[in-house]
């Protein structure tokens, strides 16, 4: 079995990519970031997903990105929230954090280098997603042909593969996938703005399109809420 390294944010979408790496036949090692998020709650869901797929190597890696801020997930700007009927609005929503994507990868492309393995998972959708520019093809095929040109690995012909399998599906088909694999939705954290115990607001972006892909799936969301 191959090594890989998955991100692994706690969310709905890392907990499915897991799932699928393992059934790809890797043996996945997974990263999480603490990096000043005001859903910190996540990480502990991060710790709860590893746990229950058996990952036996799961890393929490400490950066701070308030010193920056520049997003209501990292500043004491509000997080946006709506009702379940309403549309999410276009462009690029103060809930983008500044570059996140691009320092994740960058230390999975270490962690990866370092486990000698040449594949990586991440959970980017460009379907059902926030509008996050760093969600989208282009720059996941501009961040592996850079990572092939950085490292001492790929110049000596290991050359690293970005795998993003979620990346064309609806959140509803998603969410097929991941119980089809077993994946337990229950101890997944999605939430940009949740409760001191967990539970989600119901409201915010990332909720709604959670929402939003269950009931399209014709399925209740197992997680708990306000």
């Amino acid at each position: 079995m191959k090594p890989a390294v998955v991100l692994l944010s706690g969310g709905l979408d890392s907990a499915t990519v897991l799932a699928i790496a393992k059934a790809e036949g890797f043996t996945p090692a997974a990263l999480t970031f603490r990096y000043g998020q005001r859903h910190a709650v996540e990480i502990k869901a991060a710790a709860r997903v590893a746990a229950a797929m058996g990952i036996s190597d799961h890393r929490i890696a400490d950066i701070d990105l308030r010193v920056f801020g520049g997003s209501a997930l990292t500043s004491d700007i509000a997080v946006p929230k709506g009702g379940l009927d309403e549309a999410i609005p276009a462009g690029i929503p103060v809930t983008y954090v500044p570059a996140r994507n691009t320092i994740m990868l960058s230390f999975a492309l270490a962690f990866a280098e370092v486990l000698g393995a040449t594949d990586i998972f991440v959970g980017v959708n460009a379907v059902d997603y926030s509008g996050y520019p760093d969600c989208r093809p282009d720059y996941i095929k501009a961040f592996e042909a850079m990572a092939n040109l950085a490292t001492k690995a790929a110049v000596e012909g290991q050359r690293l593969t970005i795998h993003t399998p979620l990346i064309d599906l609806s959140k509803a088909e998603i969410i097929r996938r991941g119980l089809a694999l077993g994946v337990d939705y229950t101890i997944t954290s999605t939430c940009y703005d949740p409760e001191p115990d967990g539970r989600a607001c119901g409201r915010c972006d990332s909720c709604r399109l959670r929402l939003k892909g269950f009931a399209e799936a014709g399925l209740s969301d197992p997680a708990p809420y306000l």
